[in-house]
């Protein structure tokens, strides 16, 4: 046989020179033995690691005594009769091997070798057969896959985007598409009724473990759509998908209003896992005099820790607090007794009343969110759940609560169609500006925008949103009346949107869709926290390519024939 690819480890043994070979399969033990043949033999003195080799050779059964059981090569060897080095290489930087202990700038900077490890390896694979699955569904389900435009216009509406002067156009500038939202709207005018693409995105946003400036979604839309019928086609292709990793996806998933998650687990990405869920309630006229707290509060049963220390309890109300919950109580159940701060101030009946409508058991622990406001707004409540949402994580983390091994998807919905954006004096659209409220409130969208609801949903496994999509505006009534409720004068709107509402007035279907968080759902399959580890040229957390050393200064020719000028910072600014 003829083997080739790179010289992983080497082990000379004197007449005996061993060579693990590395290739896109795995690792094959190579013996170069001088009895066998001298000529290999000095040629594998010569060759060092990361070399690229090829081999010719026989394979032979190892003895029982040397089989290696961690390779799926590991009873065989080749018998090398010829060895030839095709090329050399400098030492590594870092061991190219699994559980390198090397830093991800070192990792990235070098990334042509970094890949070379079987993790990455085994994480673009998968990927790979990912892809496979994705377009096999789709074009199962009646969907084609249809190419939108890299180069567009700026339609500012949330993360910045990031622009590509026209030379040909002094002064203009295309702009990399955030998602290709009004291309899938349009190709449904155009009456293609079910598209898909897998589809690179751009977003100038701050960047975390999940967030990339260019990442890749499962674009898809349809025309004429039943809410249910998108969720099953969803479904389907996610048990395709996790089988990939040998995950057994249960169907249908939950469903819960944004409403609920918020109230149970005080975020609209829940992680199910942890089996902690809060309840609002609402305490005795009496008892809120008593402890001045805003109504109704939040309450949390913990099973099994009533020995909780002061200390932790004292940490959990500092998070509290930082976080905008500034009333914190608990109730300790012991076996005999109850122990409660609120016990002074409203009675020990009142905490054994408060304890029983809450059906607490000897050994729980019950802890109580609130606000001291006398009139707290939307918004404090708001702040108030997302506390309670955080609180629960950080208990879950103390109590090792989380379940481990289990996939639990969820759909959200219902989502509040606007949301009060503070710095800019005005509401903003949750989703999109396209998403469509509810039929039952166009009749709140001037007078009461913060009651109206969503035709959305997002797609969640366990803990990380993985999909987001809506039923859309098709009545360019409608789209105008929420143009409106977000601030946008009609010349704005058309400045920003003209083509689109043109569009709008050619007899649109109603149509809907989402997009699919593909570099998260691949991470979530391969068991990686980090999206980075699943795409094979990523930026780094401040988006720079280290190894093209990207972004770049340009060469002042080429600036000039943009017609731009690089307008040098002052210190400080």
């Amino acid at each position: 046989m003829f083997l080739t690819g790179w010289v992983n480890v080497r082990r000379d043994l004197g007449n005996l020179i061993f060579l693990d070979v590395r290739d896109h399969t795995g690792v094959t033990q190579v013996v170069c033995n001088r009895e066998v043949s001298l000529e290999a033999h000095d040629r594998a003195e010569e060759v060092r690691s990361e070399f690229v080799v090829g081999v010719e050779g026989e394979v032979v059964l190892r003895s029982e005594d040397t089989v290696n059981s961690q390779l799926p090569t590991g009873e065989v060897e080749v018998m090398a009769r010829k060895l030839l080095a095709l090329n050399e290489a400098k030492t590594p930087p870092f061991p190219i091997e699994d559980g390198t202990r090397t830093s991800e700038e070192t990792r990235l900077r070098y990334r042509y070798l970094d890949l070379r490890r079987g993790r990455m390896q085994r994480n673009l694979r998968l990927r790979h057969h990912a892809n496979e699955v994705v377009r096999r569904h789709m074009s199962e389900n009646g969907f084609l896959e249809i190419e939108t435009p890299f180069m567009t216009r700026s339609t500012p509406e949330g993360a910045r985007d990031y622009l590509v002067p026209s030379r040909l156009h002094h002064g203009h500038f295309y702009a990399l598409p955030q998602s290709p939202q009004l291309f899938k709207q349009i190709l449904m005018i155009a009456n293609f009724d079910r598209y898909f693409q897998i589809v690179r995105c751009f977003r100038d946003e701050d960047l975390r473990a999940d967030r990339q400036p260019e990442f890749t979604q499962i674009d898809i839309e349809m025309a004429f759509p039943q809410r249910d019928v998108l969720f099953d086609i969803i479904e389907r292709l996610m048990e395709k998908l996790f089988a990939l990793v040998n995950v057994k996806v249960e169907r249908p998933f939950a469903r819960l209003s944004y409403d609920t998650v918020m109230e149970r687990y005080g975020s609209d990405k829940p992680n199910l896992g942890v089996d902690l869920a809060w309840e609002r309630m609402s305490l005795p006229a009496d008892v809120v005099e008593k402890v001045r707290v805003a109504q109704p509060i939040k309450a949390l049963r913990i099973p099994g820790w009533s020995d909780a220390s002061r200390s932790q309890l004292d940490k959990l109300q500092d998070t509290a607090r930082t976080l905008g919950a500034d009333w914190f109580s608990y109730l300790k159940v012991g076996a005999a007794e109850l122990q409660s701060p609120l016990t002074k101030p409203i009675g020990e009946q009142a905490v054994k009343s408060l304890a029983a409508s809450l059906e607490a058991q000897a050994g729980d622990l019950i802890l109580l969110l609130g606000l001291k406001s006398t009139k707290p707004d939307r918004a404090a409540f708001h702040q108030l759940d997302e506390a309670s949402g955080e609180i629960r994580l950080e208990v879950a983390r103390r109590r090792n609560l989380l379940k481990t091994g289990t996939w639990n998807f969820l759909w959200v919905v219902d989502f509040p169609m606007f949301e009060y954006d503070d710095k800019e004096k005005r509401f903003a659209a949750m989703h999109h500006p396209f998403t469509s409220p509810r039929e039952q409130d166009l009749d709140k969208l001037e007078i009461d925008p913060a009651a109206v609801k969503a035709r959305a949903y997002d797609l969640v496994l366990n803990g990380s949103e993985i999909g987001g999509g809506s039923i859309r505006i098709h009545r360019q009534d409608i789209q105008r009346r929420v143009f409106s409720v977000l601030g946008l004068t009609e010349e704005k709107a058309r400045e920003r949107f003209g083509f689109f509402l043109d569009a709008l007035e050619y007899g649109t279907p109603p149509h809907g869709g989402i997009a699919l968080g593909y570099d998260r759902i691949i991470a979530l399959m391969a068991g990686e926290s980090n999206i980075r580890e699943v795409i094979a040229f990523p930026k780094t957390a401040s988006a720079i390519d280290l190894m093209c050393e990207a972004p770049a200064s340009v060469d002042p020719d080429q600036l000039e024939e943009l017609g731009l000028q690089i307008k040098k910072q002052h210190p400080g600014s």
